[in-house]
């Protein structure tokens, strides 16, 4: 209780009693009147507090110059006439508040907390609260008011979740103009931006040439050699197409050559249709009339079909097939056929009516790059039918096996 009086009285205290009383002496005068700690002492009583008897008893001075101020009886200063103490220029560094008494807390039953400021409180110095230390089995929870939570916030996941609609899409989806940003920047402005996106998607002129087949052929009777090139300039939709093919003996003329000029228009994701014109290099030189088409058949097969007609009215077909079957990424094994056929006999060519020849071929390809890939393989001929004849006539094999080795490239 004597600690709650000093504090009382502390804040009444005079600027000079915050200096260093090393130096000075307490005077021994008191007032007679009634000290001002009995009066603190009767207003506590007032207000409820126990005072302990004596609590305002002088008790023995300090000697002059003694730094301790625990025995300094405050009781019979008169602090009445003192200013109020300024605190924040107070040096607590050098206090010792080791000896300072306890608090009794239990005598302040009467002290009302509600009315005390904790809002602006912060600890200097001191760690954060750690709420995990909390022992929160004390808690009464039983008091809380559950009513008054709003359930309807609260993300309950999948509950009262709407079906997922099925089914195409409304018509209103696609619903609009045609051009609408005519309407907006003007058709003369809208033209060039379109034919900007059609150029750039699909509507761009490329070139590409690919040497299918540029191989060595080891035969009875024979080495030879055989090019089959093709390749085109053009878009998506329209391109202008280029064949050559040829077959010889080394050391002898080309058995067979030609070369062809095509116009290729798409008519289907996978399919063009070609037309245009073939020229003979070799034999008796003819001039065909081609029409045909090039593409993807189901099953990933390539097929390039075609329909010759010449000066002569000779009409020949041609129907080449091939498939890529990847072992690995880079090896890849290509199976390959060939069918010649014609319309009618034509006796300087050594061509029969009706199925004229057959090759079947295998080739296994090395990848290095996708643009070049070397490759090695067997392929059959057979001439049939009255082609077969001719063949025998002119002292030739109507049945030839070839060993190839060649190139596959393109760019």
């Amino acid at each position: 209780m004597r600690l709650i009086v000093a504090m009382l009285l502390a804040g009444t205290a005079t600027p000079a009693f915050a200096q260093d009383h090393s130096g000075h002496a307490i005077p021994a005068a008191q007032s007679p009147a009634q000290t001002e700690c009995e009066k603190e002492a009767a207003r506590q009583t007032a207000m409820g507090h126990p005072v302990p008897e004596g609590a305002c008893a002088p008790t023995a001075q300090s000697a002059p110059g003694d730094e301790s101020h625990a025995g300094m009886d405050h009781s019979q200063m008169d602090h009445s006439q003192m200013e109020v103490m300024d605190h924040s220029a107070m040096d607590h560094s050098a206090m010792d508040h080791g000896q300072m008494p306890a608090m009794d807390h239990s005598d302040m039953g009467g002290m009302d907390h509600a009315t005390m400021g904790h809002e602006g409180m912060q600890s200097s110095g001191q760690a954060p609260l750690d709420h995990q230390a909390m022992d929160h089995g004390e808690m009464d929870h039983g008091a809380m008011d559950h009513g008054t939570m709003d359930d309807g916030a609260m993300d309950h996941g999948t509950m009262d979740m709407a079906p997922i609609p099925q089914g195409p899409p409304p018509a209103s989806a696609g619903f609009g103009p045609p051009r609408a940003a005519d309407a907006i920047w003007g058709a003369d402005a809208m033209r060039a931006s379109r034919d900007a996106l059609r150029a750039e998607n699909g509507g761009m002129s490329v070139f590409w040439f690919q040497g299918d087949r540029a191989e060595y052929r080891a035969r009875e009777g024979g080495d030879g050699y055989l090019w089959d090139v093709q390749g085109y300039y053009g878009s998506d939709l329209d391109k202008f197409w280029f064949k050559s093919e040829g077959e010889g003996t080394f050391g002898e003329s080309p058995e067979s050559a030609e070369i062809q000029g095509l116009w290729s228009h798409a008519i289907g994701p996978w399919w063009d249709l070609q037309a245009g014109v073939r020229q003979d290099l070799t034999g008796p030189e003819r001039t065909h009339a081609v029409l045909g088409v090039q593409g993807l058949a189901p099953y990933m097969f390539e097929v390039d079909a075609a329909a010759f007609l010449s000066t002569k009215g000779d009409l020949t077909a041609r129907v080449e097939s091939e498939l890529d079957q990847r072992i690995t990424q880079r090896l890849i094994l290509q199976p390959r056929a060939e069918v010649n056929l014609s319309a009618q006999d034509i006796p300087e060519l050594g061509v029969g009516a009706g199925l004229d020849s057959v090759e079947l071929g295998l080739r296994l390809r090395y990848e290095y790059v996708r643009e070049f890939a070397p490759y090695v393989g067997v392929e059959q001929e057979w001439k049939v039918g009255q082609s077969a004849d001719y063949a025998s006539l002119a002292g030739e094999d109507p049945s030839v096996t070839n060993y190839v080795v060649g190139v596959r490239f393109w760019f």
